[in-house]
């Protein structure tokens, strides 16, 4: 249930990659340094401001579409079966109750049990479950799940992770080049344009601030994920909700979900060192924990 935090932290890795990237070899960067050091700070706050919200806001819009596409989730239009007809209808009657649009509903294979929800607007979003989850799931735990993903969507989890990741990559972006032109200047001691050491500096500055971004973006993802249970315990009943997590607890280890989508799916892997801070799941016994305590 982590794949759309996953996702949707690649693909506006990516996009503010390839900006970042065309703002080099276009000659953004030598021009904004030609402005005078106000000029500078100026237009590089604007250029990282449309940089960074352009490349969180297009992640956040093609969610779906990228879900579908790098998931193969199946939407289903016309049930095909009982178990298909019950999907929809317990994520109609959890969406009414939410006070939110009908999600459409999708099924992936994979043999790992997972799900998750994503689009960019909590009336047209999507919600998709793994043949994996269905597979070794009773339907009470299945509703639980289906609960879970809901509430994502009824928080606005991936609008506010869209604003958060735009405000990270602003101050990215931002900071980057700041460190690039002071090394530049400072000690490589150009005095018009910009030289080698900009480049070089702004580079690395990146990668460090990027991973301390990722490291913030999943501390708020994993705060979220207390919510979402909650959410789902409220619409499913809190013993589906402990037992739903409690079979995920059971099984193997589950498989990451990618990009955007890790955030939201419905467990995370646990890891240890910077891969624990990277987490976008907490621990299923810390949620289980919590859930347990709210009784």
């Amino acid at each position: 249930m982590g794949m759309r935090i996953i996702l949707f932290l690649i693909t506006n890795f990516s996009i503010v990659l390839v900006l970042s990237v065309s703002a080099r070899v276009l000659g953004l960067d030598h021009w904004l340094a030609q402005q005078g050091l106000a000029g500078q700070l100026n237009g590089l706050l604007l250029m990282s401001l449309a940089f960074g919200f352009g490349g969180a806001f297009i992640s956040l819009a093609i969610s779906k579409w990228m879900a579908k596409r790098s998931m193969g989730v199946k939407v289903i239009e016309q049930p095909a079966n009982r178990s298909e007809q019950w999907l929809l209808e317990t994520v109609r009657r959890q969406a009414e109750q939410a006070g939110i649009g009908m999600p459409e509903v999708g099924i992936f294979d994979s043999p790992q049990p997972n799900a998750f929800a994503t689009g960019m607007n909590r009336n047209r979003a999507l919600v998709a479950v793994s043949t994996g989850l269905l597979g070794v799931m009773s339907q009470d735990e299945v509703e639980a799940v289906l609960g879970h993903e809901v509430s994502h969507v009824a928080n606005g989890d991936m609008v506010t992770m869209g604003l958060l990741q735009g405000i990270l990559n602003t101050f990215v972006i931002f900071l980057s080049r700041v460190v690039g032109l002071l090394v530049d200047k400072v000690i490589f001691k150009v005095q018009r344009g910009i030289g080698p050491g900009y480049f070089i500096a702004s580079i690395i500055a990146e990668i460090i601030l990027g991973i301390l971004a990722a490291i913030i973006a999943s501390w708020f993802s994993r705060r979220r994920e207390f919510r979402a249970d909650a959410g789902g315990a409220r619409l499913a009943g809190r013993e589906k909700m402990i037992a739903a997590l409690q079979r995920l607890q059971a099984q193997s280890e589950p498989e990451e979900l990618p990009g955007q989508l890790a955030a939201f799916g419905i467990s995370g892997r646990v890891k240890g060192g910077l891969q624990k801070l990277l987490m976008s799941h907490p621990p299923l016994s810390e949620r289980i924990a919590s859930l347990k305590q709210d009784r």
